[in-house]
C-alpha cells in the first residue's frame, strides 16, 4: 500500500535511527506496517510515535487484548477503517475471539467477554469528555497510564492513517473474504503478540525530556512518561519547523476550547478560527487545524497548497504530525480520572 502525498525512502542504513526503529518494529510488532513507516521523513518522529506505542500497546501493564480492544474502538469513534481493521486483528489473535463486529458497527456493549466490553465502551466515550464512563475506568491504577496512552496514541494516528492511508491493510474489505483475510493475518502476527516484552528498552531511541503537565497522568509509569515526553518534545520541534508561531497559536486555541464534536463540513467554524491570520499563512493554519479536527476533509488540494510554501516531505509530515498529536494530548486531559 502506497503512502499518499510522499514516497518514504528506498532504503535504510540499518545503523540509522530509522533502521534501529524499522528493526524493532519487525521484531515486536511483527511487520514494518505502514502507519510507522508513514514517520520516515523524520525520523525522530518515526521513533517517538515508536516508543509511545511500544511502552503502551505493547510492554504497557495490563491485557493486551484490552488494549487493542481500546486501539480498535477508537479508531472506530475517529472513523478510522484502516486501524479498525488492523488492530481487530490483533484483538482476535490476542483473545482468540473475533469481536470486529460489535467493535464496526458501533456496538462495545455486545462484546461477550465482559471486561473487553467495559474497556471498549470507555474506549468509545474518549470523544466525550462529560462522559461518566472516564470517571470509572475499567482499568487500575496502576494500568492507567498504558490504557489512557494507548487511546492518546490512537487518537493521533488516526489521524495520520485517515490522511496519509487507505482505507484498510486487507485485500477484502467484506464478507467471507475479509473473515479469511483477518485469520491469516491474526496467525502472521501472533508470534510478535506472544513474545514477551520488557518495559523501558524503546527509551534510549530518543533523548530524556521533561514531561510537558498535560501528559501528567502518564506519571506512575516512568516508561509511558518518559516515551510521551521525548515524543512530545520532538513533535513541538517538528510544529516549529513546519508551522509558523501565530498559526500553532491560533490552532492550540481552537482545540483548547474543543468539545471532542465533529465540527462539520461547513466553513465558518474554520474562517473564524483562521480570521486573524495573513493570507500566506492560511494554507497552514487550514491544513493544522482540518488534520486535528476533521482530518477526513484534508485533501489533494489543501496539501498543494500547503507545500507551495513549506516543500518538502519533512515539512508536511511535520505539521501532520504536530496538528494530530496536538488535539490527541488535548484528549488525554479530559480521559484521565481525576
Amino acid at each position: 500500500m502506497s503512502i499518499r502525498y510522499f514516497k518514504p525512502p528506498p532504503s535504510v542504513p540499518a545503523e540509522s535511527l530509522s533502521g534501529k526503529v524499522l528493526t524493532a518494529v519487525r521484531r515486536e510488532f511483527g511487520a514494518e506496517v505502514e502507519p510507522f513507516t508513514l514517520h520516515l521523513p523524520v525520523p525522530e518522529l518515526l521513533a517517538g510515535a515508536w516508543m509511545v506505542c511500544r511502552e503502551t500497546l505493547l510492554a504497557g501493564k495490563g491485557r493486551r487484548d484490552a488494549k487493542e480492544a481500546v486501539a480498535a474502538t477508537v479508531s472506530f469513534i475517529n472513523r478510522c477503517p484502516y486501524c479498525v481493521d488492523a488492530h481487530s486483528i490483533m484483538l482476535l489473535e490476542a483473545s482468540g475471539v473475533d469481536h470486529s463486529k460489535a467493535i464496526s458497527d458501533g456496538k462495545p456493549e455486545l462484546i461477550k467477554d465482559s471486561y473487553l466490553s467495559a474497556v471498549s465502551q470507555w474506549a468509545a466515550a474518549t470523544l466525550s469528555p462529560v462522559s461518566p464512563l472516564l470517571a470509572a475506568p475499567p482499568f487500575s491504577a496502576g494500568e492507567a497510564p498504558a490504557f489512557i496512552g494507548t487511546a492518546v496514541f490512537f487518537h493521533y494516528i488516526n489521524r495520520m492513517v485517515t490522511i496519509l492511508l487507505g482505507a484498510s491493510p486487507l485485500p477484502f474489505t467484506e464478507g467471507f473474504p475479509k473473515k479469511v483475510s483477518m485469520q491469516m493475518a491474526a496467525w502472521f502476527f501472533g508470534g510478535a503478540i506472544r513474545l514477551e516484552k520488557k518495559a523501558g528498552t524503546s527509551l534510549g531511541m530518543l533523548p530524556e525530556a521533561p514531561l510537558p503537565e498535560d501528559l501528567a497522568w502518564a506519571k506512575p509509569s516512568a516508561e509511558v512518561a518518559g516515551a510521551f515526553a521525548a515524543f512530545s518534545r520532538e513533535i513541538e520541534k517538528a510544529g516549529e519547523t513546519a508551522i509558523p508561531e501565530k498559526v500553532r497559536a491560533a490552532i492550540k486555541e481552537a482545540i483548547d476550547a474543543w468539545d471532542g464534536s465533529d465540527p462539520g463540513t461547513g466553513s465558518a467554524w474554520m474562517d473564524a478560527t483562521l480570521k486573524k491570520l495573513n493570507e500566506p499563512d492560511k494554507a497552514a493554519g487550514k491544513l493544522s487545524l482540518l488534520a486535528a479536527l476533521a482530518p477526513y476533509r484534508v485533501n489533494d488540494e489543501l496539501v498543494s497548497s500547503y507545500s507551495s510554501r513549506f516543500p518538502g516531505n519533512e515539512n508536511l509530515l511535520s505539521a501532520l504530525a504536530w496538528s494530530s498529536f496536538t488535539a490527541a494530548r488535548k484528549i488525554g486531559t479530559w480521559i484521565a480520572p481525576c
